[in-house]
C-alpha cells in the first residue's frame, strides 16, 4: 500500500474525532497538537521576530541567565576543592608532623603502597600533620553557598523578566488575531468552519504561549549550560569528558526510536478516544431509539469492542511514553558507572584529585539534564510553531477593502433601495447575480422569494455590504453604498436573522444592544410594540432576568422577539427579516408576524421567506431565480401571471394531492389555495 495514498472518508472522521478530543481534554501531550508545520524555519523565525518590541529585555535575560549559568557551573568546581581539603586534611593527620610532602611520597613508595604515593604527589596544600583546615573549609562551603544561591536568584530574576516578555508578546498576538478578525470579510468565514476558527484564536495561541514561556527560557538555559558544563570537564579532564561524550550516540537511538513511535501512538490515542466519545454521544442522545428497536446488545457490543481498541492504545502509548525515562535513567547509570571507573584509576595514579572527580561526577549528571530537557522540547517547539503558522494564515488572510478616509456623510434619507445593474458572484466560475435592477419606494415592504441558491440572502447581504459589488451599483437614499462607510450603512440598517442570537446577560441588555444609548422608557415602548413585554412579567426578574449562554431558559419564539425588540430599539430607516418565523410554531408565527408587523411600519423593509402565505400583504414580490428577478409584483398579480410564483406558491400543496389525477390535484390545489386565503382574511 502506498504510504502517499489518500485517507480514506472513515479515517479522515476518525483523526476529526482525535482532534475533538484531544481539545475538549486541553492536552497537547504525547503527540504534536495541530501537525507539523508545513514551513518550519520562516514559521519560526517569524515567531521570534514577535520578540523584537522586547528586544531589550530579552538581551538582558541572556546576560542574566549566562551569569546565572556560569556562577551554577562554577559551584561543582569549589565544591570539589571542599573534597580535597577534607580528604588531604584526614590523610595529612595520618602522615609525621615536621615531614615534608616528598618525605611521604618516598615512604609510601618504599613501603609498596605506590597508589596512595601517587595520590599524596598529586596534593596540592599538603601538610603533613595537619590535619583538617576547617577554616580554610569553612570559607569555600561559605562561597559555594553563595553561589548557588545568587544563581538561583538570578534564574529566578529571568524567570520572571521572561514571563513578563512572553505575556506581553502573547497579549500582542491576541489583539493582533482579534483585530484581523473583525477586519476579514465575510467570505472568509463563509469558507472556515467556526470551529477551525475558534481552535485559531484559543487553543493555538494556547499552545505558542506555552511553548515559548517554558521552551524557549528553558532552552536558552539549556544551551548556556551545556557549553559551560562542557568547558569545564575538558579543563578537567579530557579522557573523562569522552566517557561522557561516548553516551551521544546512545541518547541519539533512544530520542530516535521512541520519540516518534510515541508521538504516533498517542495519536492512534487520542483517535481511539474521539471515536469512543462519538459512540457514547451517540447511544446517549439516542437512547429512546435504542430502547425501541431493541439494539442495546449491539450498542454494548459495538462500545466494548472501540473500548478494547482504546485500552490497547491507550496502554502503547502510555507504555512509549513512560519508557523514556527509565532508558535515559539507566544511559545515566552507564556514565556514572563509566566516570567512577576511570576517575578512580586517574586518581589513583595521581592524574587527578578526588575532588575533581567528585565536580565530574556533578557536572555529567548536569550535562545530561539538558540534553533530554532539549530532546524533550523537540515536539514541543514543533507544535508551537506548526500552531504559529496557524496563526499566521489567518494574519495573512486578504482583509475586506477599508473605507475611505474622505467617505462623505450619510445623507438623512426615507430608506430608498435602488439596485442599479447589479452583478455580483462568490467565485468567477459561478455567476450568480446578473445584471439586476430594481428599486423599492420609502416604506414599501418587498419580499423575496425563490428556490434555494437563487441568491435570495445574498441580495440582503449585498444591501448591508458583507460582499463588494462585481459590477453596478446600489443607491441608499441616492447615495451609492460604496462610497459610504459599513458604519453608517448599518447604522442605518437593521436586520432580524433566521436563527436568533442573544448574549449572556440580561434581557434588558439583549434588547439595549441594537442602540448602546437607549433609553429604559425606549426599551420598554420597544418592548411593547413587539409582545416582549407579554411574557417578560411572567419571568421571575423581568427585564432583567439573566439569559443563559444559550437562552435556553426562554422558549425559541421568546428568543425571536426580544431579537425583533433589539432591531426594533435601533430605530433603522432599512429592516431585513431573513426568514425570522421559519423554526417556530404558528400561534408564535401569529405573534411574531404582528410584531414585526409594528417593526415595518413607516420603514423600507425586505423579507426573505419560504412560507409565502407569511407575504401576501407585501406591496412587491420579488422571485429570483438563478441570481435574476424572473417576476415581480403583489401576491394578486403573481398568482393572476401564473407564473414562477405561481408554481412555487402551488409547491405548499402538490404533495398533499400527489395521488390524485391531474384534473382532481388542480381542483384540490386551486380549493386549498383559496382556503388559506380566506383563512388568512379572518386573521
Amino acid at each position: 500500500m502506498s504510504r502517499d495514498r489518500e485517507m480514506t472518508a472513515e479515517e479522515k472522521e476518525e483523526i476529526e474525532l482525535g482532534e475533538s478530543a484531544r481539545l475538549a481534554a486541553n492536552d497537547w501531550s504525547g503527540a504534536v497538537a495541530p501537525g507539523k508545520a508545513t514551513h518550519f524555519w520562516p514559521s519560526f523565525k517569524r515567531l521570534i521576530g514577535l520578540l523584537k518590541p522586547n528586544a531589550l529585555a530579552f538581551v538582558g535575560v541572556s546576560i542574566l541567565g549566562a551569569i546565572g549559568v556560569v556562577l551554577a557551573v562554577l559551584a561543582p568546581k569549589v565544591l570539589g576543592n571542599a573534597t580535597n581539603i577534607l580528604f588531604e586534611g584526614v590523610i595529612s593527620s595520618m602522615a609525621p608532623a615536621g615531614a615534608t610532602q616528598q618525605q611521604v611520597v618516598d615512604q609510601l613508595v618504599a613501603s609498596g603502597q605506590q597508589d596512595l604515593a601517587n595520590i599524596v604527589g598529586a596534593m596540592r596544600d599538603f601538610v603533613p600533620g595537619a590535619g583538617v583546615d576547617f577554616l580554610a573549609l569553612s570559607r569555600v562551603l561559605l562561597l559555594v553557598l553563595a553561589l548557588y544561591i545568587a544563581s538561583s536568584l538570578l534564574m529566578w530574576l529571568q524567570g520572571y523578566v521572561i514571563n513578563i516578555v512572553m505575556v506581553r508578546t502573547m497579549w500582542r498576538l491576541r489583539e493582533q488575531v482579534e483585530a484581523k478578525v473583525n477586519r476579514l470579510p465575510l467570505s472568509y468565514f463563509d469558507r472556515v468552519q467556526r470551529g477551525e476558527l475558534i481552535s485559531r484564536v484559543t487553543n493555538d495561541i494556547d499552545n505558542i504561549t506555552q511553548m515559548m514561556q517554558q521552551s524557549l527560557s528553558q532552552a536558552l538555559t539549556s544551551v548556556l549550560t551545556i557549553i559551560g558544563v562542557l568547558i569545564m570537564m575538558l579543563s578537567i579532564s579530557w579522557q573523562l569528558t569522552l566517557v561522557v561524550l561516548v553516551t551521544f550516540p546512545l541518547m541519539a537511538i533512544l530520542f530516535g526510536v521512541i520519540g516518534p513511535r510515541s508521538q504516533k501512538a498517542f495519536g492512534v490515542q487520542w483517535r481511539k478516544v474521539g471515536r469512543l466519545n462519538a459512540r457514547v454521544e451517540e447511544s446517549f442522545s439516542g437512547h429512546a431509539l435504542v430502547k425501541v428497536f431493541g439494539r442495546e446488545q449491539g450498542s454494548r457490543e459495538a462500545f466494548r469492542a472501540e473500548n478494547e481498541e482504546l485500552y490497547q492504545a491507550s496502554f502503547k502509548a502510555q507504555f512509549m511514553s513512560n519508557i523514556m525515562m527509565p532508558a535515559m535513567m539507566f544511559i545515566g547509570n552507564l556514565t556514572y558507572v563509566g566516570i567512577a571507573v576511570f576517575g578512580a584509576l586517574m586518581v589513583a595514579s595521581g592524574q587527578l584529585r578526588l575532588g575533581d572527580v567528585q565536580a565530574f561526577i556533578q557536572y555529567s549528571q548536569q550535562f545530561t539534564q539538558p540534553l533530554a530537557e532539549l530532546g524533550g522540547m523537540a515536539a514541543v517547539v514543533q507544535s508551537g510553531t506548526a500552531s504559529a503558522e496557524r496563526v499566521f494564515d489567518l494574519l495573512d488572510e486578504s482583509e475586506e477593502q477599508p473605507d475611505a478616509e474622505d467617505a462623505p456623510a450619510p445623507v438623512d434619507g426615507d430608506g430608498t433601495i435602488e439596485f442599479d445593474h447589479v452583478s455580483f458572484s462568490y467565485s468567477p466560475e459561478r455567476p450568480l447575480i446578473q445584471d439586476l435592477s430594481f428599486r423599492v419606494a420609502p416604506g414599501q415592504t418587498v419580499a423575496i422569494v425563490g428556490p434555494t441558491g437563487a441568491g435570495k440572502t445574498t441580495l440582503v447581504n449585498l444591501i448591508m455590504r458583507f460582499y463588494e459589488l462585481d459590477g453596478g451599483r446600489i443607491l441608499l437614499n441616492g447615495q451609492s453604498i460604496a462610497d459610504l462607510t459599513r458604519h453608517d450603512i448599518r447604522a442605518k440598517t437593521g436586520m432580524v436573522l433566521q436563527d436568533p442570537w442573544l448574549f449572556a446577560g440580561t434581557i434588558r441588555e439583549n434588547i439595549r444592544y441594537g442602540r448602546a444609548d437607549a433609553t429604559d422608557e425606549e426599551i420598554l415602548a420597544a418592548a411593547r410594540a413587539t409582545y416582549v413585554d407579554r411574557f417578560v412579567h411572567s419571568l421571575p426578574d423581568g427585564y432583567d432576568t439573566v439569559l443563559d449562554e444559550d437562552a435556553s431558559n426562554i422558549s425559541a419564539g421568546e428568543k425571536q422577539l426580544i431579537t425583533i425588540a433589539r432591531a426594533f430599539v435601533a430605530q433603522p430607516s432599512v429592516l431585513i427579516l431573513d426568514e425570522a418565523t421559519s423554526s417556530v410554531d404558528t400561534r408564535t408565527e401569529l405573534l411574531l408576524q404582528n410584531a414585526m408587523a409594528a417593526l415595518r411600519d413607516g420603514r423600507t423593509s425586505f423579507v426573505i421567506a419560504h412560507r409565502l402565505s407569511t407575504i401576501r400583504d407585501a406591496d412587491l414580490i420579488l422571485v429570483m431565480e438563478n441570481g435574476s428577478i424572473v417576476e415581480q409584483g403583489t401576491h394578486d398579480e403573481l398568482i393572476t401571471a401564473r407564473g414562477a410564483y405561481f408554481r412555487l406558491y402551488n409547491s405548499q400543496f402538490e404533495q398533499a394531492a400527489a395521488d390524485l389525477d391531474e384534473e382532481e390535484r388542480d381542483a384540490a390545489i386551486a380549493e386549498a389555495i383559496d382556503a388559506e386565503e380566506e383563512d388568512a382574511a379572518v386573521s
